[in-house]
């Protein structure tokens, strides 16, 4: 090679420069892309993609030119943005009372699929009753603007928040508030009718001596323990002594209560319970007391949360419906967000369980 050739020659790269490309972040798609793609105005893209109707109508293939450019492209709206704009984010709050309950997780993933199906995503805030005032948690929820908020659980405890939600700037609806008062649109069920249902099954089998292990729940709620004594003093001339326990909302706290229920002179030959948590527990005391379910004792639970049907024996329960319950928190929370001026008058809409047989119930053992 020759010297001039050897002159001619580009400089070498640097062997530890990366490449151009690399360097080059991939540009975030914009509705002016879109517009660009489409070959319409960016006003166009914003109104197809907002769905929001216009006095003039936008051609069906306008409106699907520009569906597909923005798939193409990999457009994804910021919701932070079109909530400063005053537009709808699709996000629909949810604040739980207590993750660790199996019944809350259970109705946040049908919140979460039920969300998805009418196109909304779910922010997630908790308010367990053993941590610090949750003040921040409703600034925290309306900075990410969203367009509802879906209240689970009594959270009597944190008033801060109950007064931060009543005079939240969007539509609160809430599910399951026990025997808190009425400040929302609201759904629950039919408490007294689980626990009634229960028990009409556990005396039509023959059951006399039934107790009850009531869990020890946020707000101070005994509904379902009343509903208990009620039927006892009707049916069957009131509670014998001991047989009603009270107890944490913890498979450990049934498993303890129900040790001290077989200790009585007397111990029941049924046992129920007003959440699944609890029947959980006892079942497995009963096991390790050779208390045989359902021959020795009988147990039924409430919720019917997604174990119960698995526990060994299989849990009779009175069934929460909480897809029914979702579903139509949803619906009206959704209808409330696209309706800004509609009314927000507190109202409750009450769903009743039913009760799920399976094989932790029988007739009581024949005395020897």
């Amino acid at each position: 090679m020759s010297p001039a050739q050897r002159r001619r020659r580009p400089p070498a790269e640097s062997p530890s420069a990366p490449p151009a490309a690399a360097n080059q972040r991939r540009a975030v798609p914009t509705m002016q892309d879109i517009a660009d793609a489409a070959a319409v105005s960016q006003s166009t893209v914003s109104r197809v993609l907002s769905g929001v109707e216009t006095r003039v109508p936008i051609a069906a293939a306008t409106r699907e030119r520009v569906i597909a450019a923005s798939r193409q492209l990999g457009y994804r709206p910021n919701p932070l943005a079109r909530g400063l704009r005053g537009a709808s984010t699709n996000l629909i709050g949810v604040v739980v009372r207590d993750f660790s309950d199996p019944f809350f997780a259970e109705a946040i993933e049908a919140l979460v699929k039920e969300s998805m199906a009418h196109g909304y995503n779910v922010v997630l805030g908790h308010v367990h009753p053993g941590l610090e005032e949750a003040i921040p948690l409703t600034s925290v929820l309306e900075t990410r603007h969203t367009d509802a908020i879906i209240l689970l659980g009594d959270v009597r405890v944190h008033p801060q928040l109950l007064d931060d939600l009543r005079s939240s700037r969007v539509p609160v609806v809430a599910l399951w508030q026990g025997t808190s008062p009425l400040d929302f649109p609201s759904a629950d069920t039919d408490d007294r009718a689980g626990i009634q249902a229960g028990l009409e099954h556990l005396t039509a089998l023959g059951h006399r001596r039934i107790a009850f292990l009531s869990a020890e729940l946020p707000g101070e709620f005994w509904v379902r323990e009343r509903a208990y004594v009620d039927f006892m003093g009707e049916r069957l001339g009131g509670v014998p002594d001991g047989y009603l326990e009270r107890c944490p909302n913890t498979m450990a706290g049934g498993d303890a209560a129900l040790r001290r229920l077989m200790a009585l002179p007397q111990p029941p030959t049924a046992v129920a319970t007003s959440t699944d948590l609890i029947a959980v527990g006892v079942l497995h005391a009963a096991h390790s007391l050779g208390a045989t379910v359902p021959d020795r004792l009988s147990v039924v639970g409430f919720d019917d949360i997604q174990i119960s049907s698995h526990t060994v024996p299989a849990l009779t329960t009175s069934r929460m419906p909480t897809a029914k319950i979702v579903s139509h928190a949803i619906n009206r929370a959704v209808a409330l967000a696209r309706d800004q001026d509609g009314a927000r008058r507190p109202d409750l809409e009450i769903f009743t369980p039913e009760l799920i047989v399976r094989e932790s119930t029988a007739k009581p053992a024949r005395r020897r």
